[in-house]
């Protein structure tokens, strides 16, 4: 039974993809701490932020949602204090911006 309710909600992963300001590096570092304690503090099950191998200063922050439903409460039920996270976190972005990827489980 499980399985089958499994091939029924494919799971999602969004990534954000983004380069930071070399000078703010280690800031950066302190602050990716506190994004993940207060995620962990949320029940964000999976996520994780990684630094691209090859590409000093270039990182993609991964969420890994085990329905749609799930992934779609990420965005609608963001609290103020992840609002504020967010907007902290656009002070470290290099002049690319944020990229942004959605990518759904296969059935």
């Amino acid at each position: 039974m499980l399985i089958k309710e499994r091939e029924t909600m494919p799971r999602v992963q969004f990534t954000i993809t983004y380069g930071i300001k070399p000078e703010l590096r280690e800031q950066y570092i302190a602050f990716i701490k506190e994004m993940k304690e207060h995620f962990a503090a949320l029940g964000t099950k999976q996520y994780a932020v990684y630094e691209v191998r090859g590409k000093k200063n270039q990182f993609a922050e991964v969420f890994m949602t085990e329905t749609i439903e799930e992934f779609d409460a990420l965005e609608d039920n963001q609290d103020e204090r992840t609002q504020a996270l967010v907007a902290r976190l656009e002070r470290f972005l290099d002049s690319e911006g944020m990229k942004y990827t959605t990518l759904i489980e296969l059935e």
